[in-house]
């Protein structure tokens, strides 16, 4: 069974599991919580946005549950959590990535844990003039660190600090709705943490800046890109920045689906990287 097939499997019996919950979703509208980055928070696939996960209006409560399968040529990304927030005010997540790295050291993976919170500090994604501006804080733990500490890694944990900006526009180009968000990332994680934090060329929090833009098709249906820097602080493998074209499917509030095209440059010497990514999402 391939890791994409698994991956599938294993989110229909999340789906499952989920589905019998009687509770309705809360009040926002479909497709405001967005979908869930492989590091844990609310946002698209590489890119947190300023939104919370789930659902939850003011005084309510929401919640999410995903799993994302990320296919380059030489390598396999799993990875997977759950995130709840509290009145559309903070959101308290988990994540765990696991990296298949069998054509460079067969027999091994790299794995971390995240545990990530995120405070909106103003502004509403479609109510407001000015965006939503939320704060965020990932605590990443590289549980397998003897690989990256071979290659130059300095630390086995690190903390990266966002800021998100994110707006809505209910009658963007062509009468659609249109999305888009900013984010500034305080970072010294290498791979995004899978590969340590700092190394031999640098040691120190980088500020990078991220993008995300969203054309809805339909109310279920929508097209976007998203864009990231990267710290290149390790001297035996350049690291280059993520991009990734999007497509992402919101039946109703409980289910969502993103499918992309991600280039992910050069990962341990192996350039151009390039393949499918898919996550499915359960919220409420």
């Amino acid at each position: 069974m391939t890791p994409i097939i698994r991956t599938l499997w294993l989110c229909l019996i999340l789906s499952a599991v989920v589905a019998p919950i009687q509770a309705a979703p809360g009040g926002r509208l479909i497709a405001t919580g967005g979908a869930m980055t492989v590091e844990g928070a609310a946002g698209g696939g590489i890119v947190p946005w300023a939104m919370l996960a789930g659902y939850g209006e003011d005084q309510e409560f929401g919640a999410a549950a995903w799993m994302t399968q990320v296919q380059p040529d030489d390598f396999s990304l799993q990875a997977y959590g759950a995130a709840v927030s509290l009145h559309n005010r903070v959101e308290l997540s988990i994540g765990k990535q696991r990296f298949d790295i069998e054509k460079v050291v067969p027999g091994e993976e790299l794995a971390q844990t995240i545990i990530g919170a995120k405070l909106r500090l103003n502004g509403d994604l479609i109510f407001s003039r000015l965006p939503q501006l939320t704060l965020g804080l990932q605590y990443k733990k590289n549980d397998t660190f003897a690989i990256p500490s071979s290659v130059g890694a300095r630390d086995d944990n690190g903390l990266d600090v966002y800021l998100a900006a994110s707006k809505l526009w209910l009658d963007g180009p062509f009468h659609r709705s249109f999305f888009l968000n900013t984010t500034l990332r305080a970072t010294k994680a290498n791979q995004g943490g899978l590969l340590g934090f700092g190394g031999d060329k640098g040691n120190r929090l980088e500020l990078m800046g991220e993008l995300s833009a969203g054309l809805f098709l339909t109310r279920q249906w929508v097209l976007g890109m998203e864009y990231r820097q990267k710290p290149d602080n390790l001297g035996f493998a350049r690291e280059d920045d993520w991009y990734d074209v999007f497509v992402g499917w919101f039946p109703n509030k409980r289910v969502s689906v993103v499918a992309a095209w991600s280039e992910l440059g050069s990962i341990t010497g192996f350039d151009d990287q390039t393949g499918v990514y898919l996550s499915l999402q359960v919220s409420q």
